[in-house]
């Protein structure tokens, strides 16, 4: 997930990033979603049929640094030093056809008044009228599902990926939800130049039983499960310039900057960031021969557990964080009582320079470029392309679908355009003015045009922009410029995989993930990680492992 701002409504995303790196024993990490049901998933040859023909858009902004086009379909996203202070329009001729449509989501921000001039604005430009009905977003799985019971789902409705499974999206798409795939499928998509510059990979979370039903949203071309970070400036100060090609420089590096006299450790735990070090497989899930295992039974797992406990029985790992003792405003990473750390990208950005140097002038905050255990070449795994997809009612009527379709494309205006301002902050004068770092909200831009209110519904490839600090996304955009060229795929990316629900607990793992932590820490022997495991697999892990082979490999969906 790429370093972003509040410009492009992802500041709640940071959360989800920064448990990105965890190893799940189902694929809902990479997968867009599961979903309870009879089982199954799209082919590899029914998901190339439908996907939308990629295209770059041309009208845009230019950004400073283009995507970079990487190993296994991999592409960076593109970055800007400074707001574009030109707009240009990309969106021509005619949107709307007069229809009103009705538009669920969930929102994190205070809730504007149904009706304002921000809404106002947007419908004008539209020429339709979209009536978005945001819901909160900390009971948005509690508010849905009644209406999916009553019949009376919105037009247009995000589903949050991890809320896909709560809302059944497997047994509704195709009977409430629209198939989209005669209006986008293709060659069709070009007619809406902005949703044919979303990624691929964003679109394929939209597919379910080879037919394309959903929107991506916040589609990312390089999704990682993270990264791991140090404190420049406190190894620039002490006249250290990390060279980590290995685990064992990893350590080294950790020994010359510990001082647990000085109240400064090393380490945070970051175990789930250092399974890509170890090449552990992202997801829980690889294929050997052509065999799906658990990443469980992976070779590099146990020997990236024993690693974290000698870090930790070394002394190198902060006291609270082996405690499982969370610390927030500042982090102990903020505050400089630990130097590195693993975490989601989302971290890296201008609100953590903004925090980090409120709590220490000159805090910077840098990722380590990649490295392998033992000094083979790095891997990153990728993660889901898009965890928002919006779905239209199939009630819709096909001239309907077509004009939400147009209403889609406006919105997936990319970063730096006439339409992008307009959705996201409204009209300039009223809602907004243009400062040296971009747009500024107005007082009555404040209390009409909260975040996300159609970026839920599409929106386009993400970029990378930090308001007044050009530095940290020259050195976000450089570090995945190098990093796309090590993507490597995982099992089950991007799929709509329905699993039966009697795997749904044992999907999960938590008495694995809680065994690995524990040996991880250092408080556990390795048997006790080995026996959660074999516990795990006689409960139903050997029994789901068999289902995803007989269901999905074999019958070639993967």
């Amino acid at each position: 997930m790429s370093s972003t701002t509040a410009f492009t409504r992802r500041g709640f995303l940071t959360t989800s990033a920064a448990v990105g790196g965890a190893i799940a024993a189902s694929p809902l990490l990479d997968a867009c979603g599961n979903s309870a049901g009879k089982g199954g998933a799209s082919t590899k040859e029914g998901i190339q049929a439908v996907l939308p023909t990629f295209k770059p858009l041309t009208s845009g902004a230019t950004a400073d640094f283009p995507s970079v086009s990487g190993a296994n379909g991999a592409l960076s996203n593109p970055a800007f030093l400074k707001y574009p202070t030109t707009l240009p329009k990309t969106v021509t001729g005619k949107v709307g056809s007069g229809g009103t449509y009705t538009g669920v989501a969930p929102s994190w921000n205070p809730i504007p008044p149904a009706s304002n001039s921000y809404y106002d604005a947007v419908n004008k430009a539209l020429g339709a009228t979209f009536k978005s009905q945001p819901g909160n977003g900390n009971n948005y799985s509690t508010i849905i599902p009644p209406l999916i019971a009553a019949n009376k789902l919105p037009d247009w409705l995000q589903v949050p990926g991890w809320m896909v499974s709560t809302f059944n999206i497997g047994g509704l798409v195709g009977t409430k939800l629209a198939d989209l795939t005669p209006y986008l499928g293709g060659d069709a998509v070009l007619e809406y130049p902005n949703l044919a510059a979303i990624p691929t990979g964003g679109w394929q979370c939209g597919v379910w039983n080879n037919r394309l039903y959903g929107i991506p949203c916040h589609t990312d071309g390089m999704s990682t499960a993270g990264a791991i970070f140090y404190r420049k400036d406190l190894l620039d100060a002490k006249g250290i310039t990390p060279a980590v090609k290995t685990a064992a420089d990893f350590k080294a590096l950790g020994q010359e900057l510990n001082d647990p006299k000085g109240g400064v450790w090393a380490f945070e735990d970051s175990r789930v960031y250092l399974y890509q070090v170890f090449k552990v497989p992202l997801g829980g899930w690889y294929l050997e021969n052509g065999k799906v295992k658990t990443a469980y039974d992976h070779p590099q797992m146990l020997e990236c557990l024993d690693y974290c406990a000698q870090l930790a029985k070394a002394g190198l790992v902060h006291p609270d964080s082996l405690a499982g003792v969370q610390a927030s405003n500042p982090s102990r990473f903020t505050a400089g009582k630990v130097v590195i750390e693993g975490g989601g990208t989302g971290a890296w950005n201008d609100g953590d320079a903004k925090s980090g140097i409120a709590a220490k002038p000159g805090y910077r905050r840098q990722a380590f470029p990649l490295f392998s255990h033992d000094g083979s070449t790095p891997t990153v795994g990728l993660t889901g392309s898009s965890g928002w997809v919006s779905y239209l009612n199939k009630d819709l009527s096909p001239d309907q679908i077509k004009e939400c379709l147009r209403i889609a494309n406006y919105f997936a205006a990319p970063f730096g355009s006439y339409e992008y301002n307009l959705i996201n902050f409204g009209v300039e004068g009223q809602h907004y003015t243009m400062g040296p770092d971009g747009p500024v909200r107005t007082d009555e831009g404040s209390n009409t045009a909260a975040d996300n209110i159609y970026n839920f519904f599409a929106s386009s490839q993400q970029q990378i922009y930090n308001a007044g600090y050009p530095d940290i996304t020259k050195a976000n955009a450089e570090w995945y410029a190098d990093t796309v060229k090590y993507a490597a795929p995982v099992l089950f990316r991007n799929l709509n995989i329905t699993v039966p629900d009697q795997y749904s607990k044992i999907a999960a793992g938590t008495e694995v993930e809680d065994a690995a932590q524990a040996v991880g820490r250092g408080k556990q022997p390795m048997s006790h990680f080995q026996e959660a495991v074999a516990t795990w697999k006689s409960a139903g892990g050997d029994a789901l492992t068999t289902w995803y082979q007989q269901n999905v490999v074999d019958k070639g969906l993967s």
